[in-house]
């Protein structure tokens, strides 16, 4: 699977990361779990067609139907990165993380809906059709 993410999530893990290279250790434990969904998704040969203990459906998706990866419990720490995966593509978007979910709850799923749909909205908007008439955008990894 191939993946894309908007720069401001590019940013958002540079932090991550330097916070984590600086000896912060929930930043590093964080930065972990962020790395290792990534892979998880970079692994899947195919978008998702059920619910797995590591992937779910968002059921506050709005427009789009999104999905999010998940980690083993780890107290303090609920890392989430939620995806879309474009109809008939080998990839996934990740439109947002969330490195506290723990301490957030379930007010960081009242907003994913409509903050997944602003990304995933851009993402087509950026996106370019390359000479096979497949879309392609310059951004991302």
């Amino acid at each position: 699977m191939e993946l894309f993410w908007p720069d401001s999530f590019d940013e958002q893990l540079d932090r991550l990361e330097e916070e984590a290279n600086g000896g912060d250790e929930r930043a590093k434990a964080v930065f972990e779990y962020v790395v290792a969904e990534m892979d998880y998704l970079r692994h899947l040969t195919a978008p998702p067609t059920e619910e797995t203990p590591t992937l779910k459906t968002v059921r506050q998706a709005k427009k789009y139907q999104v999905w999010r990866v998940s980690h083993p419990y780890h107290h303090g720490i609920a890392v989430r990165l939620i995806c879309w995966f474009p109809p008939d593509e080998n990839t996934a978007v990740v439109a947002l993380f969330s490195g506290d979910k723990a301490n957030m709850g379930d007010v960081f799923y009242d907003s994913v809906g409509s903050r997944a749909d602003q990304v995933i909205d851009q993402w087509i908007r950026e996106g370019e059709v390359d000479e096979n008439g497949k879309e392609d955008i310059s951004e991302g990894q």
